[in-house]
C-alpha cells in the first residue's frame, strides 16, 4: 500500500503527464513504471497498457479493472500565415472557456512548448461579435511565432500536433483537494493502480488483470480492441465522473465532493448489471465506505463495449466525483479516491467462482 505522500505524487504525475486522445504513450509509460514491480505490463501499438497481477493463480474467474488514459485536448488543423493555429477538439469542450487559456503543443521533436488560446482584446472586438458569441474558428493558438515559416522552422511545429492544457496539479493539505488537469479520467487511472497495488499481496480466488486504455473520450476505441486481448468475466471501470454538487438542486445531486465514489446504475452507454451493482453497493454500506448512487442522461464509459463483450461481462463503474471536468481545472478529493480504492479492493477480495456466476 502507497502511503499517502506516495499517492499524492502518483496522482500529480498522472494528472500533469500530456496525454490526449492518440498520443497517450506519457501515460502509458508512467502506468508501466508505477506498476512492473507487481504486474507483468505490455503495452499494445494504440498504447494500451495490459497489467497482469503477477500473484495470478490460473483461477478459473477473471477480474478486470480498466481506466482510460486519455484526456480531452485539441489538434493542429492548419498554420495560418501570421504563425498561429487554427485547432479542433478532441473530446467534448465548452468553447466559451478556452479563451485565454495556455496551453502545451508538442513539436516535431516531441518536446511540448508553451502556448495560448487566443483572446481578441475587447478593443478589437466589435458589436456583431459581441452578439453571436464566439465560435472555434474565431480562436486559434498563439506560441508567439511570427509567421508560418518561423513556426514550421523555429518552433518546429506542424500540422496534427497534439495540444493540451498548460495545468500543473497542486494539492491544498488543508483542504484535502487536488486542482488540476485530466483528472477525467488520471483519477481513474491512479486509482486503478493503487488498487493493483494493494490486491498484489492478497491470496485471491479471482486472477486480475487491468487495462489502461486509450481514446475513450473520442468513441472508447481502445476498449474496443482491449475486449478481444481479455476473457474477463466481471469488470470493474474506474472513471474520474461528473460531480454535479455546484449546479444541481439538492434533490438531483447524485455526485458530490466528499461523499465517496458514486456507483452508476444507467447512462447512455451502459445499463448496469443490477446484481453486480448490489453486490457492491450492500458491500460498501457494510463496510461503511460511502457510496453515491446515479442514473444519468448522458455521458458514457468505457463499459459500452466491455459489458456487451463475449458471452456479456456483469460491469459496473467506480467513478471518483471531479468539478469541472472536460475544461482546464478540475476539482477532487484525496478521500473520494482512496474510498473508491477501498471499496474495488473489497470487492475482488470478495469475489470467487460462485459469486460470480450469481451475478
Amino acid at each position: 500500500m502507497r502511503t499517502k505522500e506516495e499517492n499524492i505524487c502518483l496522482i500529480q504525475a498522472l494528472s500533469n503527464a500530456n496525454g490526449v486522445s492518440g498520443f497517450e504513450d506519457e501515460v502509458a509509460e508512467l502506468g508501466q513504471k508505477e506498476t512492473e514491480a507487481y504486474c507483468n505490463v505490455t503495452i499494445d501499438s494504440l498504447r494500451n497498457t495490459y497489467m497482469s497481477l503477477k500473484n495470478n493463480r490460473k483461477q478459473s474467474c477473471k477480474v478486470w479493472i480498466d481506466a482510460h488514459s486519455d484526456e480531452v485536448g485539441y489538434i493542429v488543423q492548419a498554420i495560418k500565415p501570421n504563425g498561429t493555429m487554427n485547432f479542433l477538439t478532441i473530446g467534448g469542450s465548452d468553447i466559451s472557456s478556452l479563451p485565454s487559456n495556455k496551453v502545451r503543443v508538442q513539436t516535431a521533436k516531441g518536446e511540448y512548448i508553451p502556448g495560448i488560446i487566443t483572446s481578441k482584446p475587447p478593443h478589437f472586438v466589435s458589436a456583431a461579435e459581441k452578439n453571436q458569441g464566439r465560435i472555434l474558428s474565431d480562436l486559434a493558438i498563439d506560441v508567439g511565432a511570427v509567421s508560418a515559416q518561423d513556426l514550421k522552422e523555429n518552433f518546429q511545429i506542424r500540422m496534427a500536433a497534439p495540444v493540451v492544457p498548460d495545468v500543473t496539479c497542486t494539492y491544498d493539505e488543508t483542504h484535502d483537494l487536488f486542482i488540476g488537469k485530466a483528472f477525467d479520467c488520471r483519477i481513474g487511472c491512479a486509482a486503478l493502480i493503487e488498487t493493483l497495488n494493494q490486491l498484489s499481496t492478497e491470496m485471491l480466488d479471482v486472477d486480475v488483470e487491468a487495462t489502461l486504455t486509450v481514446q475513450e473520450e473520442v468513441g472508447e476505441r481502445g476498449s474496443m480492441a482491449a475486449v478481444d486481448n481479455i476473457d474477463a468475466d466481471v469488470c470493474i471501470v474506474f472513471e474520474g465522473c461528473p460531480a454535479d454538487d455546484t449546479f444541481s438542486p439538492d434533490y438531483l445531486i447524485q455526485a458530490a465532493l466528499r461523499k465517496g465514489p458514486m456507483l452508476r446504475h444507467f447512462d447512455c452507454s451502459m445499463i448496469t448489471n443490477p446484481r453486480f451493482q448490489r453486490f457492491a453497493l450492500d458491500l460498501g454500506e457494510e463496510l461503511g465506505i460511502p457510496v453515491q448512487e446515479s442514473v444519468r442522461s448522458g455521458g458514457g464509459t468505457n463499459g459500452k463495449y466491455i459489458h456487451a463483450s463475449r458471452h456479456g461481462v456483469p460491469t459496473i463503474v467506480i467513478g471518483i466525483p471531479v468539478r469541472y471536468i472536460h475544461s482546464h481545472h478540475g476539482i477532487c478529493t484525496l478521500e473520494d479516491y482512496e474510498n473508491a480504492v477501498k471499496l474495488a479492493v473489497e470487492i475482488v477480495k470478495r469475489l470467487n467462482e460462485e459469486t460470480i456466476k450469481s451475478f
